[in-house]
């Protein structure tokens, strides 16, 4: 086979014109190995080819080009907006990269008569109100622990709300005002609805002197238990306010991004503050940063983190990045400005994400360089070489209920989550461990046979011998009966630290001592795969015994059984129902109402 001609840039740049647009970088086998964004294209592509100062990681790229395609656009704008959707769409092997393909979580707010709160992700219905977007799920569920607090809205879902005949626990302890049972008027509920908005919208003064004013009315009113009400709610939003981690006097939304680089590693530390106040933060570690300077990331982050998201009107980063603010401007609809020099509280803001970006950074560096011991140990210790993705297999079934086949992933020095897979297996005898291993493995290992995948560098069979050498005869099956595979055995007296390993051309398995560094990783990964496995057969068997707890009962069908879960909210609102309330739900007679209760209890 003779091998490709060198490629000569010359006529091709030559042709370039002087115009922004998007470059892309092709390998001889039309992968694509780098897309960029350039103000004049003919300068940018050229400069890949007359500088000797070229980093590593760009010079081997380039040693790799094959072709080079150009798109031109009317603006930088447009050009940065095209380069990001590229970059998405083919996952280039020299760009920076941030995965983050989960939706920000929202408070929503409800446009029911009596409003609720709630969590939610996704596009929301216009009838509703959403407030955030919050970094993680634990801001929105913080938010609203204190909105029960504070003003005592409801979070029961729409069915449950409309069938409830008494007030529920939340009431009992002051977090709900029941309006379910008519226990607050319509006029105070939807007061305190309004307070809540006000106060998730940063208007925290507008609150505190609406409750004052209503608490001195009732008090005039010789209405005192209704204003120690007020004064109470007074109270617990003073104790919010003072407690919050970021005190602002502005009421701006903002988001500010703090990024920093350290030993070919990079962090970018994103903080939400909507209305004035901090929502919390999160980390975000990018891949392909070998050699890339600040700015560069963060214009990365920036571009790839806001498509398809709301953009705040102001954003504080701790370098600046060219061209930035009008592309975020264009694709929001409205003027975003970027501050790199921010002063007073705002100063403060960045100083205070640049730290948790140092801190997550040097905490991801510590777990680098530890992960990377044990895999090297694991390595040494099998006698092996070049080990770095391992994939493994557990099995988890209740007396052969529900079973379950978990198959967790770990790559590039830590668990890759977003790999795991799980398989549902029927149509075998329960209990049956073999025949579920095989199944599961069948049904992973054919496709990337097939060679839609990438194959581990070591298989990791929960079990003993039994486990390993079916396995063995599955992969044969398939044509891989040479990948590396261990079988994990947890010993005579089944502790962590006694674990025994099996090859599958050896009788004598492999026994490592219990603080052996290679051992810790192969019980980090087999843990895994048992709580992946575990939580999938606990959720796949709570479904099939929901369904089941009202099959076996006279006279419920499909329809009733699921107005009755529709109504109750779940198999365990229909437990707490009474009779009364049982009878409520279409189609439920009083004799099948006490049929259904006595076989519920």
């Amino acid at each position: 086979m003779t091998a490709p001609e060198p490629f000569d840039p010359r006529p091709l740049l030559a042709a370039l014109p002087d115009l922004p647009g998007v470059y892309r970088m092709l390998a001889d086998d039309g992968a694509v190995l780098y897309v960029g964004k350039a103000r004049d294209l003919k300068k940018r592509v050229s400069s890949y080819f007359q500088k000797s100062d070229l980093s590593p990681r760009i010079a081997h790229m380039v040693a790799r080009i094959h072709d080079i395609q150009t798109t031109v656009t009317r603006t930088e704008a447009e050009a940065l907006l095209l380069e990001n959707n590229l970059i998405k769409g083919l996952s280039p092997k020299y760009n920076i990269l941030f995965r983050d393909d989960k939706s920000y979580p929202y408070l929503l707010l409800s446009g029911h008569a009596y409003p609720r709160l709630g969590f939610f992700r996704g596009t929301p219905d216009k009838k509703h109100r959403t407030f955030g977007p919050f970094p993680n799920s634990l801001a929105v569920r913080e938010s609203i622990q204190i909105l029960q607090k504070v003003f005592r809205l409801r979070t029961c879902e729409d069915t449950v709300f409309a069938n409830r005949s008494r007030p529920c626990l939340l009431h009992q302890i002051k977090r709900c005002s029941a309006p379910c049972v008519g226990a607050v008027s319509d006029a105070d509920y939807a007061r305190d609805a309004a307070d809540a908005a006000l106060f998730l919208s940063g208007r925290d003064n507008e609150v505190l002197e609406d409750l004052s004013q209503r608490m001195e009315a009732a008090a005039q009113a010789l209405r005192y238990e209704q204003a120690a009400v007020y004064r109470d709610q007074i109270q617990a939003l003073s104790a919010v306010r003072a407690s919050q981690f970021v005190e602002s006097r502005s009421t701006q939304d903002a988001d500010i991004v703090a990024g920093v680089r350290k030993g070919g590693l990079a962090c970018v530390y994103l903080v939400m503050v909507r209305g004035g106040r901090n929502l919390g933060g999160r980390a975000f570690f990018p891949s392909h940063v070998e050699d890339a300077d600040l700015p560069a990331v963060l214009e990365a982050f920036v571009s790839q983190h806001y498509e398809g998201r709301a953009i705040p009107p102001t954003l504080f980063l701790n370098a600046e990045v060219d061209g930035l603010a009008d592309w975020l401007s264009d694709h929001a609809g409205h003027r975003v400005n970027i501050v790199s020099q921010p002063r007073e509280e705002r100063r403060i803001w960045l100083e205070m994400a640049l730290k948790n970006a140092e801190l997550a950074l040097s905490t991801r560096e510590g777990l680098r360089e530890n992960q990377a011991a044990r895999l090297a140990a694991l390595n040494e210790a099998l006698g092996w070489e070049g080990i770095a993705r391992i994939e493994c297999f557990d099995v988890s079934h209740t007396m052969g209920e529900a079973t379950v086949v978990s198959c967790v992933v770990f790559d590039q020095g830590s668990m890759q989550s977003s790999e795991y897979r799980r398989y549902n297996v029927s149509g075998i005898t329960p209990g049956d461990d073999y025949a579920a291993m095989r199944d599961a493995l069948l049904r992973r290992y054919g496709k990337l046979a097939a060679g839609e995948g990438k194959l581990p560098d070591l298989l990791l069979i929960d079990g003993g011998k039994g486990q390993l050498h079916m396995a063995l005869d599955v992969l044969s099956e398939l044509g891989l009966g040479n990948l590396p595979m261990l079988g994990v055995a947890k010993g005579a007296a089944r502790k962590p630290g006694m674990e025994q390993l099996f090859f599958p051309d050896e009788a004598e398995p492999l026994k490592l001592r219990p603080d052996h560094p290679g051992l810790h990783l192969i019980q980090q990964v087999r843990d895994e795969a048992h709580r992946f496995a575990i939580t999938g057969h606990r959720a796949r068997r709570g479904k099939t015994r929901t369904q089941s707890s009202l099959e076996g009962i006279s006279g419920i069908g499909a329809k009733r059984r699921q107005k009755l879960l529709q109504t109750f909210g779940g198999l365990r609102g229909v437990v707490d129902a009474g009779v009364e309330e049982l009878v409520r739900v279409e189609g439920i007679s009083h004799d099948l109402a006490e049929r259904i209760y006595r076989e519920l209890h």
